[in-house]
């Protein structure tokens, strides 16, 4: 039989696709082990690390240098003397030594609070640092939920073409039947395969889209198998349809990342200029320091000769002119003050147009599920009616047609507005800050 032979060829075709381990993962598992493993993740950590440990007095320069040095070398040399009217003085492989070694202490006192200054700015390069890895944080729960309901909407699709398949392959059931008793024609049996034939290669297609999907949550977890089949524990995107404006706008002014690393670099800007400034103040240095040398001579009345003691100083100075740089850099320091309050409020709109737009968007895709949800219902009943039809012989194969693609359509829409409800939703709660929500949904 001719429908018996498709049913077989897309059999075969599906255990011709490379078999690959099975894990069971639900949203929360996805994004602990994405958090654990994620390169982006990881890679923001070690930056985040990086400027803790720039965060010292040390490095603020609050601290004293210390230096220890030794050298120990000689001199291996022939000296000749010319006398006029005497013979010629050689002196021959004349060995001097001499070694030192020294001990140095250095502090700046004083450079007009720029130690300081310069402590505070890294303690928010520090907070930066924190920042951006929550930002990283933020940004791969957003998009690994996404690709989680993402895979769901692509895997329920995927279900929904294989019942079109299954439905395709009873209405050509159906007409194979009435064709070898007589009572259809063979037009209409070739018009149901084409049917089939249409159905089974959308659902191979989609198989395609499914792999492709499963791949890249493999890949935001950092599996060690890219090819692993993911089974999801949920099987419907849940909707948070409670979502407030006024709750969501409070918490972006609190918690949005990207204003608050917009406010830190106002205040870092502002630290940049002081230091700028502080070099306009009198320095103040101390120095301090305890050194031996040694010296031996090969030849000479004086055979050896040692020298040690301490040393110290202090040095007050102050740059009366360098050029009119530091003027030039002071202007520049003010032009950046400016400019990191523009790129402030800047992001500040840009978030509140955002979260504005996304927030209509979402009210609406509310709407739009309800009425898809009520005519996904109406057209599986249509469906039942036009099947006990059909095989009644009361309706035509282009109106159960018409009738099979209605409903694959109202399907489509609904899992449509679904997920861009889910991604609305998404994208609110990592405007406010709130993102991490998603940690707690079991």
């Amino acid at each position: 039989m001719l429908n018996r032979r498709i049913f077989l060829f897309i059999i075969a075709v599906f255990y011709l696709i490379p078999a690959y381990p099975q894990e069971v993962y639900d949203l929360n598992r996805c994004i602990t082990t994405g958090l654990e493993r994620n390169f982006s993740i990881l890679i923001a950590r070690n930056r985040e690390e990086i400027s803790d440990n720039n965060y010292s007095l040390g490095n603020a320069g609050f601290l004293p240098t210390l230096d220890v040095s030794g050298r120990y070398g000689g001199t291996l040399n022939t000296t000749t003397q010319e006398y006029e009217g005497e013979d010629d003085q050689v002196t021959r492989d004349v060995h001097n030594t001499s070694g030192n070694a020294a001990v140095t202490l250095g502090w700046t006192i004083f450079q007009g609070f720029s130690a300081h200054t310069t402590y505070k700015k890294l303690n928010e390069l520090k907070a930066v640092g924190e920042l951006n890895t929550q930002m990283a944080v933020e940004d791969f729960i957003a998009e690994i939920v996404s690709q989680y309901y993402l895979y769901m909407q692509q895997l329920q699709q995927y279900n929904n073409l294989a019942y079109a398949v299954s439905l395709s392959r009873e209405r050509a059931r159906i007409d194979e039947e009435r064709y070898l008793l007589g009572a259809s024609s063979k037009l209409q049996l070739l018009q149901s395969m084409v049917y089939l034939n249409s159905d089974s290669s959308r659902l191979a297609r989609q198989n395609e889209v499914l792999k492709a999907s499963q791949v890249k949550i493999n890949e935001l977890i950092a599996a060690e198998n890219l090819g692993q089949d993911i089974i999801l524990k949920d099987s419907l995107i849940a909707i948070n349809s409670g979502l407030l404006f006024d709750s969501l706008y409070t918490a972006m002014e609190e918690s949005n990342t990207s204003l608050l690393i917009a406010r830190k670099n106002k205040t870092i800007s502002g630290y940049d200029y002081k230091l700028i400034a502080a070099r306009t103040y009198p320095y103040l240095n101390f120095s301090t320091g305890y050194n031996y040398s040694m010296n031996t001579y090969d030849k000479s009345a004086l055979l050896s000769q040692k020298v040690n003691g301490a040393n110290y100083g202090l040095t007050l100075g102050v740059n009366l002119f360098d050029g009119f740089n530091q003027r030039r850099d002071r202007a520049n320091a003010r032009i950046g003050i400016d400019e990191m309050e523009h790129q402030y409020r800047q992001v500040d709109q840009q978030v509140k147009a955002d979260l504005t737009t996304i927030y209509f968007s979402y009210q609406n895709n509310l709407m739009l599920l309800k009425l898809e949800e009520e005519n996904l219902e109406t057209a599986k009943e249509n469906l039942e009616i036009a099947m006990e039809r059909y095989k009644l012989g009361s309706l035509s194969g282009l109106d159960l047609r018409e009738v099979q693609q209605s409903l694959l359509e109202a399907e489509e829409r609904l899992l449509s507005v679904q997920y861009l409800t889910k991604l609305a939703e998404i994208s609110l709660l990592q405007i406010s800050g709130r993102v991490a929500e998603y940690l707690t949904v079991n």
